[in-house]
């Protein structure tokens, strides 16, 4: 009980250590990608961070087996350099006995998965779903802020000003609107004392700007043939919300609704979810056998060939995905993807020693100072 409790601490330190690193890089790198939406205009500082923190369940489903995965190479292998191991199999602990304690671990993180992919996510998801609603009735006034000159929307050629709002935002005092056209080079102004927003269809969400008592100046810079027409109101319709910003519908599905789904694409989203708690377990029998490691071969020679196991498992399985998605397979594709990958668990568990002839066969890293 004592080495169990060991191991598992050693394994739970490191897949922690692990999987918050690749939360912050994913997260950070997301975060990234979103603010250069709030930059231009298209999304609210609120919706950032709301949409950053709600996709986050669903990535820990993918990034807490790979931080298993990693958690128990480094653990393990840190034990092996240090002939932690050679004291645990002198004291009658075998590579079986090792990989039972491992698994002790991993079930607690294979819980955790499947939480998150059965029920947390699909809630993150229709959260996300709500965030979206709330920002597509936003538009693109809705980012101005009065007494400034700005630029919104992203590639956006058009340059607006106003000089206060009223009423939420949905009446503007004394607009200023310049647009050049990038083909013919031809500016546009529009001058308007006053304007409001006006929704003419919710479902599509088309939006218009109606603008009062003003003036519109069309013209190509340089030349003095300008053309000015004075109006009393004067429309325009408003940009739509970025689609890409909405997330798939699918995603926001809750377990019952995909169980009364037949069709392919919710069958494999289905069995995804179902799976990823395997996954967590099956790399886990495959990370046993690959953290042993020679001294003299360094730290991270099996670091290299252990990843891409695991690449090439995960990109088995989204493949599979994507081919039942399209109808071209059952859902059996899916777990014959598992079923191959726990059969090579199994060979190198029971088989080890020809693996670990081809492993050790390896080039070795020099350590630092080696030459």
């Amino acid at each position: 009980m004592i080495i169990f409790r060991y191991l598992s601490r050693q394994i739970i330190l490191s897949t922690l250590a692990v999987s918050t690193v690749l939360t912050l890089l994913i997260v950070s790198g997301r975060f990234v990608k979103y603010l250069s939406f709030a930059a231009a205009g298209e999304m609210s500082p609120e919706f950032v961070f709301q949409s950053v923190a709600y996709r986050i369940p669903g990535m820990l489903v993918l990034i807490l087996p790979l931080g298993l995965f990693l958690g128990v190479l480094l653990a393990y292998g840190r034990m092996y350099l240090e002939s932690e191991m050679v004291v645990l199999n002198a004291s009658g602990v075998s590579g079986k006995r090792l990989t039972m304690f491992a698994l002790g671990p991993a079930v607690g993180v294979a819980l955790v998965v499947t939480l998150l992919s059965l029920y947390v996510s699909p809630i993150a998801w229709q959260q996300i779903e709500i965030a979206y609603a709330k920002q597509s009735e936003r538009s693109e006034l809705d980012s101005l802020t009065p007494g400034r000159f700005q630029r919104l929307g992203k590639g956006s050629n058009r340059t607006t000003y106003i000089n206060g709002v009223q009423e939420d935002g949905k009446a503007l005092d004394f607009i200023f609107v310049a647009e050049r056209d990038s083909q013919s080079d031809e500016l546009r102004v529009v001058l308007a004392e006053s304007g409001r927003q006006v929704i003419t269809d919710p479902k599509s969400g088309d939006r218009f700007v109606v603008l009062k008592n003003g003036y519109r100046y069309e013209g190509v810079p340089g030349q003095a043939d300008y053309q000015q027409v004075k109006y009393a109101e004067y429309g325009f319709l408003m940009p739509q919300p970025n689609a890409n910003l909405r997330p798939p519908e699918i995603e926001a599905m809750t377990l019952s609704e995909l169980l009364n789904q037949s069709e392919p694409r919710y069958q494999a989203e289905l069995h995804w979810r179902i799976s990823m708690p395997l996954l967590a377990l099956i790399v886990t029998l495959i990370a046993v056998p690959m953290s042993k490691t020679n001294p003299r071969q360094g730290r991270y020679a099996k670091l290299i060939p252990s990843i891409l196991l695991y690449m090439l498992y995960l990109t088995l399985l989204t493949s599979a995905k994507g081919t039942i998605d399209d109808g071209k397979a059952s859902v059996a594709l899916l777990w014959l993807v598992h079923a191959g990958f726990f059969l090579i668990a199994m060979s190198l568990m029971f088989a080890g020693g020809f693996w670990e002839k081809l492993l050790n066969a390896l080039p070795s890293i020099p350590k630092r100072g080696e030459a």
